[in-house]
């Protein structure tokens, strides 16, 4: 079979939408259920596909939750890049898209991406590369951004716009899990504030 974004390029429109219906079916599944108790009878019916027109793009189950991986990756990227973190008002609202999300499933299901990895680095080498390659893109577009404000003056002095790249993504995936296990956005709310507060020229 050929790789996904072969196989992507290839794909008639239609095809294309069948194959997006089916990924986001899956998405939605594992995000709620985890990976092990999401099957692909379960992603055939919410999808509303066949075995024959699930199986002409994904091999296995694996082939599947490698392009929910990446499918997850592509909606944290593009969110934080379209965000503009490169502004102080683009920092701000993007903290907001992150508590108001997490405040409206009260913290259930965690990082889309990483609770993926954390079910799969252990057992499945290829999905962890694949988490951990989603997790370079998007602290890469984090870091982009935090470079824009620091060339403005925007960011403390002392301040690395790498090393706060790396630590801003680090602290959001835990008070993420804080708010997962607690069912409360308290920590998470905490925790960008008081980094932003910390990195922030005044």
């Amino acid at each position: 079979m050929a790789s996904p974004a072969r196989q992507k390029e290839t794909l008639t429109p239609k095809g294309q939408r069948t194959r997006v219906r089916i990924v986001d079916a899956a998405a939605e599944l594992i995000y709620e259920r985890g990976v092990t108790a999401t099957t692909l009878e379960d992603v055939k019916a919410v999808a509303a596909v066949s075995s024959s027109q699930l199986y002409h793009y994904f091999a296995n189950k694996e082939a599947l939750v490698q392009a929910v991986i990446e499918s997850q990756a592509d909606t944290l990227v593009a969110a934080t890049e379209q965000a503009e973190l490169g502004t102080i008002d683009g920092l701000k609202a993007w903290r907001e898209v992150v508590l108001t999300h997490a405040d409206h499933t009260r913290g259930k299901g965690g990082c889309p991406l990483g609770s993926l990895g954390s079910q799969l680095a252990e057992s499945d080498p290829h999905a962890r590369a694949g988490v951990a390659a989603g997790f370079g893109r998007w602290s890469t577009a984090i870091r982009d951004g935090l470079r824009a404000l620091h060339t403005t003056g925007h960011l403390a002095p002392d301040v690395k716009p790498d090393d706060l790249a790396v630590t801003l993504l680090a602290a959001l995936q835990g008070g993420l899990l804080l708010a997962q296990v607690q069912r409360d956005t308290r920590p998470l709310q905490t925790t960008l504030d008081t980094l932003c507060a910390l990195a922030c020229a005044t």
